[in-house]
């Protein structure tokens, strides 16, 4: 399913980020493992039709992982027996490190690292209902103080197959330097495989395995504007201008097939991010905020990169 002997890497679960057309993107360009954007307990059982629109995968995906969160042991259930029906899916993700204030007031996402009592009962209700082939757990090193160890240990007790690590607290939010140390700490705590997550991009990706140990990274913010970045970790090179081109208007091609008549507006933030150190992006991103039509879209792209 996953070969951690090979040291796979997984796209990040983001907001408004990680959707079916970036993660095709990516799958086609070095990512071996891709999860939804983070899901909604709440949302999953009280079925709104947005949800299930951000559920769909693309053929590339596999495997797929879905990305729960929420503090409800019940409804956590019915989210994971719903996931169940649903073939496409390979495993089950719990997030238990979003840092955003209205999860956490939700006892929801990293909130669960203060209370590993709860943590421990909510992770093994998703292990014991979750029918699919995995079940994970993302985590960042404790609520305030740091204690991955922990968290770790509970996953490993419960029968978890493997987990993310964010090398922060939740009181760092995403503030200072991803604590690499702790995540080593972590992985030496346990016999499961671990992923590593937080600041890791194509120049510190040989460091962050060395001092980490770890089986795999998990890369998020730094693909942003850089989806290449999984070829770049693999290939130890960088990709040619011209290529960079063609993924660009690739992605925007699949923004089109998911969003139809919203996808130039929604890609407008990618730009400005595939955008960042070219000469005259501030212009281009000024020209682009004005562009509703998908052609003229094109062409705009085609002429500045």
């Amino acid at each position: 399913m996953i070969d951690f002997t090979n040291k796979p890497l997984f796209l990040a679960p983001m907001a408004g980020f990680s959707d079916l057309p970036f993660r095709n993107v990516v799958k086609k360009f070095g990512a071996d493992v891709t999860i939804s954007e983070m899901i909604s307990s709440n949302a999953l059982v009280y079925e709104s039709s947005k949800t299930l629109h951000m559920l769909e995968r693309s053929e590339l995906e596999k495997p797929y992982i879905v990305q729960i969160a929420g503090g409800d042991k019940e409804i956590l259930k019915k989210a994971v027996e719903i996931l169940n029906e649903m073939d496409f899916i390979d495993g089950i993700d719990f997030n238990c490190g979003c840092p955003v204030n209205k999860v956490v007031k939700q006892c929801a996402g990293s909130a669960l690292l203060n209370d590993l009592e709860l943590f421990k009962t909510l992770v093994g209700v998703i292990k014991q209902t979750n029918k699919k082939k995995l079940t994970s757990v993302k985590f960042r090193l404790g609520f305030n103080e740091k204690y991955p160890e922990k968290m770790a240990t509970i996953c490993e007790n419960l029968g978890v197959d493997f987990i993310s690590i964010h090398g922060r607290t939740r009181k760092q939010l995403y503030s200072g330097k991803s604590d690499y140390n702790s995540i080593g700490f972590a992985k030496a705590s346990v016999k499961i495989p671990v992923i590593a997550n937080g600041d890791i991009d194509a120049n510190n990706a040989l460091e962050v395995y060395n001092i980490t140990k770890c089986d795999g990274l998990m890369i998020g913010r730094a693909s942003i504007g850089n989806p290449w970045i999984f070829y770049e970790i693999k290939h130890n090179k960088k990709v040619e201008e011209k290529l960079k081109k063609e993924i660009i208007l690739t992605h925007f091609e699949e923004m089109l097939k998911h969003y139809q008549n919203q996808a130039v507006s929604i890609f407008r933030k990618h730009l400005h991010e595939y955008s960042k150190g070219h000469k005259e992006a501030s212009a281009f991103r000024d020209e682009i905020n004005r562009i509703n039509d998908a052609k003229e879209m094109i062409k705009k792209i085609d002429s500045f990169f």
